[in-house]
C-alpha cells in the first residue's frame, strides 16, 4: 500500500503540471484585459505601464514557469518563515493580485475559513443524513421511507442551487422572518447567543448544498447495498444464526461503501464547485465570491490560484478514495 501511495503521488506531479498549463492557456487564450477596469481617463502610456508592472509584457512561456515557482517554492517558503521564523524566501517575488496588489495567498487563507465553515459543515450534513437513507431504503425497498427518499433524492438532483437558495430566502427570511438571508463573515462567537446566530445563518447555505449531496450519496448508497443483499455471503451469514444488524451493518455495509467511497471522496471538489453560486446567492465571503470577483476583474492570477487549488484537491481525493479501498476490503492488493 506504501509504495502504491508513493508511485501515485509521484504520477501525480506530472498530471498537475499538465493541468497547470491547460488553466495557464485557457486565462492566456480567454478575452478580456486587467487593464478594463481602469477608469477611461488614465492615458494609454500609462496603462501600458502599469501592464508591465504587472508582468503582462513577458510572453506566456516566461510567465508560467515563473507562477509555477512561485506557487511550488517561494509561497511555501513564505508559510515556513512564518511559521518558524525563518528566512528562506528573502524577499522573493510572491502571487500578487492584480487587483488588490496583495499577496494571492494570504486573500485565499482570509476567505478559506468561511468556505470550510459553510462547505465543511453542509458535507458532513448531506454525508451523514445519505448514508441511513440510502440503507435504510435498500433493507426496506419499496416501502413508503423509500419511495420518500426517493423522492428527496429526485428534488436534489433536479433543483438547482440558484432556485433552492433564493426559495429558501423566500420563505425563511422574507415571510417568515426566521433565519438571515444574508451571511455576516464578520461575525464572532463569544457566547450562546452569538453562537445561536451563528447556527442560524448557517442553516440556509448549509441546507442548500446538504441536498445535492444528500441525493447523490444515498442513491448510490442505496443501488450499492441492494446489489449486496443478494450476494450469496449473506444468505450464509444468515444461514449460520447472525442476527439482521450483524448481517447489514457489518457484513453488507462494509461491502457497500466501497464504491460509495469514490462518490464521497469526489463530492467534495465538486462541493467547493457549487458553493461558488451559494456564496453568491447568500453573501458569504469565501472563494466562490473571491473567484466570481476575480473573473470579472480579470485577475489571472487569482483565477489561475483557486482553479489550480480545487484541481490539486481533485487528484488527492482520487488517491483518498483509491488507498480506502484496500482499507475497506483486504481482497484488493496493490502490487
Amino acid at each position: 500500500m506504501l509504495i502504491y501511495t508513493i508511485r501515485r503521488l509521484l504520477i501525480s506531479i506530472p498530471t498537475l503540471l499538465f493541468i497547470a498549463f491547460v488553466i495557464f492557456m485557457l486565462l492566456e487564450l480567454a478575452p478580456g484585459d486587467p487593464m478594463a477596469q481602469m477608469p477611461l481617463t488614465i492615458p494609454p502610456e500609462v496603462k501600458e505601464k502599469m501592464r508591465l508592472a504587472l508582468g503582462l509584457g513577458e510572453p506566456w512561456w516566461v510567465r508560467f514557469p515563473l507562477w509555477l515557482k512561485q506557487f511550488f517554492i517561494v509561497e511555501p517558503q513564505y508559510w515556513i518563515d512564518n511559521a518558524f521564523g525563518t528566512n528562506f524566501a528573502d524577499g522573493a517575488q510572491r502571487i500578487i493580485s492584480f487587483q488588490s496588489r496583495s499577496p494571492v495567498f494570504e486573500i485565499i487563507a482570509e476567505r478559506m475559513p468561511q468556505t470550510l465553515w459553510v462547505v465543511g459543515m453542509s458535507y458532513v450534513v448531506g454525508v451523514l443524513i445519505a448514508l441511513p437513507i440510502g440503507i435504510i431504503s435498500a433493507y426496506r425497498q419499496y416501502s413508503v421511507f423509500d419511495q420518500a427518499g426517493t423522492f428527496v433524492s429526485m428534488i436534489g438532483f433536479s433543483v438547482p442551487p440558484f432556485f433552492s437558495g433564493v426559495l429558501l430566502i423566500v420563505i425563511f427570511s422574507v415571510q417568515l422572518k426566521w433565519l438571515p438571508s444574508i451571511y455576516d463573515t464578520t461575525h464572532v462567537v463569544s457566547d450562546w447567543d452569538s453562537f445561536v446566530f451563528q447556527l442560524r445563518q448557517m442553516v440556509m447555505p448549509v441546507m442548500v448544498l446538504a441536498l445535492q449531496t444528500t441525493a447523490q450519496v444515498s442513491r448510490y448508497m442505496r443501488a450499492s447495498m441492494l446489489d449486496n443483499l443478494t450476494q450469496d455471503y449473506v444468505r450464509t451469514a444468515r444461514a449460520k444464526g447472525m442476527t439482521e444488524s450483524v448481517v447489514v451493518l457489518k457484513h453488507v455495509l462494509r461491502n457497500s461503501m466501497i464504491p460509495v467511497v469514490t462518490v464521497i471522496a469526489l463530492g467534495i471538489p465538486a462541493i467547493f464547485g457549487g458553493a461558488i453560486i451559494t456564496e453568491q446567492i447568500f453573501k458569504v465571503n469565501g472563494l466562490g465570491q473571491l473567484l466570481i470577483i476575480a473573473l470579472q476583474g480579470n485577475d489571472i492570477p487569482m483565477v489561475m490560484t483557486i482553479t489550480f487549488l480545487l484541481a490539486v484537491l481533485i487528484v488527492m481525493m482520487n488517491l483518498i478514495a483509491d488507498v480506502l479501498y484496500g482499507i475497506l476490503d483486504p481482497r484488493i492488493r496493490y502490487d
